[in-house]
């Protein structure tokens, strides 16, 4: 950049003459020596010292609004800066504290304002769940009955398990290695590897396979994020994982941002960065060409899971977006805090379909085995079946005194390798219950109240005859889904994160808040 006397007197010679200062401008121009410099002045626009000293004061209050970090602050400066004001370096300074101090309070509400969102991940810390209770429920008339403010039980004792249901403890594998909270765990859908997701910033894959030698061994995968020419471990919790139909890929989102394809080998295969904040979820299509996940950002991404490369990202939530599913290869429903829920295609620029009918934020959304029904369940202690067919819910179905944390459709029913069995809907609340529902006639068949803590999680055994059940109160009860009866039971170290079932329905995995990870065998 270069400036010359020359250039700034005909600037200033310029705007004399716009001005109407005609003397002033002569007697300029001659003691400056306009005529003598080589500037072409038809080339030079009218107003050209006003436009340029205009940017300039907009570069001193883009200045003002830069952080030390070099992050920019996407909000105007506490008022407009005068010309005179930006040459005074007290006036600029502070400006600079009294904006730095607006961007302080600014960030602190806008934390407020996610931290519910934030407690929604699976990544949610110990801390958090076992220290503070979940939000407290506002009155609300369900069925009839009132239902106040409710508390998580602290139980002073540990809950007495029936010796006739009790799993021993030779049936019982703990496995350890995880340094922190372990969130979420996934069996592979071929064999028995048992992935798990920790706050640890690592997932592990175990090799649980009776023809490995000495037990089971773990892969330890590392999460790593780019500064400048060298790979840093990440110190973000794993939030997600899904393996593909084959088993062979591994995908895990994490509070970085970014999501990882990893072998079953325990290789990266690829790393998926655009999402602008913590993903939440992430979901393979049953083809295993496409990758979905939802993001803090408030946005959807689908993925080519070949190369990588975002296909198309869909920014229709107006709030972090918690949840989402595949209705085939490439239709997928989403939810989020703004209470919404959008039904988008690949290649489609707006959604579909969106449903809207909760009053507060949306926790979790499932379609049925048959791509006909989606089921959602929300703070606002409902449950409601959705229909592509129709705006309105098929059915609103309020049982649960507190916030429906996860759903799960039962593998019954058409579409199915059981389809002479009765298609039915399980949901798991912080009221400490889990309830199967009759989605056909719309009732509750079955309420199971076991657990003395918040349930976080649910799953079907692969032939629906059984419900694992996981809650805070350390334990993991496995139901039977006909008669609503408690068949086993575990007592672990720590509050339960996640349950699941393997392939075969005859181990269950739950992942705890103490950094454990078990092993259930339940062959007699």
């Amino acid at each position: 950049m270069s400036i010359t006397s020359d250039e700034v007197n005909f600037l200033v010679y310029r705007y004399l003459q716009e001005s109407g200062f005609s003397h002033s401008a002569f007697t300029f121009g001659i003691e400056s020596h306009i005529c003598q410099s080589n500037i072409n002045g038809t080339l030079v626009p009218p107003a050209a010292l006003i436009s340029i000293l205009q940017k300039g004061l907009q570069y001193v209050e883009a200045e003002i609004s830069i952080n030390e970090d070099g992050t920019v602050f996407d909000s105007r400066p506490i008022e407009s800066l005068s010309l005179i004001d930006a040459v005074i370096p007290d006036v600029v300074q502070m400006r600079q504290q009294a904006f730095g101090e607006k961007l302080t309070q600014q960030q602190a509400s806008a934390a407020a304002t996610e931290a519910s969102a934030m407690a929604k991940a699976a990544t949610m810390t110990p801390a958090a769940i076992s220290q503070q209770n979940p939000p407290k429920i506002r009155e609300a008339t369900v069925n009839g009955e009132e239902n106040g403010a409710h508390e998580i039980n602290n139980h002073s004792k540990p809950m007495e398990i029936d010796r006739d249901v009790e799993i021993p403890p030779n049936k019982a594998t703990v496995l350890r290695g995880h340094e922190s909270e372990v969130f979420i765990c996934a069996w592979n859908p071929v064999s028995d590897l048992l992935a798990s997701g920790s706050g640890d910033s690592t997932a592990r894959i175990w090799n649980l396979n009776e023809n490995s030698n000495g037990g089971s061994t773990q892969l330890v995968l590392r999460h790593c994020i780019r500064e400048g020419w060298h790979d840093v471990p990440s110190n973000k919790d794993v939030t997600s994982l899904d393996w593909n139909s084959d088993g062979t890929l591994l995908a895990m989102g994490s509070y970085d941002g970014f999501a990882r394809i990893w072998t079953e080998n325990g290789n990266l295969a690829s790393t998926l960065g655009q999402h602008k904040g913590p993903i939440f979820a992430l979901k393979w299509n049953k083809k295993g060409n496409y990758i979905l996940s939802a993001g803090v950002d408030k946005t959807t991404i689908i993925w080519d899971a070949h190369t990588g490369e975002a296909k198309q990202q869909f920014p229709f939530h107006s709030a972090p977006a918690l949840d989402v599913d595949w209705q085939n290869n490439t239709t997928f429903a989403s939810c989020g805090t703004d209470m919404c829920i959008h039904v988008c295609r690949l290649g489609c620029d707006l959604p579909v379909k969106t449903f809207q009918g909760h009053t507060n934020e949306v926790n979790a959304i499932k379609w049925d085995p048959s791509g006909m029904l989606l089921a959602s369940c929300s703070d606002d202690m409902t449950l409601k079946i959705w229909s592509m067919k129709q705006d309105a819910c098929v059915h609103d179905l309020q049982a649960h005194s507190k916030e429906i944390y996860t759903i799960k459709w039962s593998p019954t029913g058409p579409a199915t390798s059981n389809p002479n069995s009765s298609i039915m809907l399980a949901s798991a609340s912080f009221d400490s219950t889990v309830r199967l529902w009759d989605v056909e006639q719309g009732v509750c068949t079955h309420t199971l109240t076991k657990h003395q803590e918040p349930v976080y999680s649910i799953a079907f055994s692969p032939d629906g005859k059984y419900l694992a059940s996981g809650s805070f109160d350390k334990c993991v009860h496995i139901w039977n889904t006909q008669s609503g009866s408690l068949v086993h039971s575990y007592q672990g170290t720590g509050g339960i994160f996640e349950v699941c079932w393997n392939a075969r329905g005859d181990k269950v995995g739950a992942s705890a808040s103490d950094g454990s990870v078990c092993v259930l065998d339940l062959r007699k």
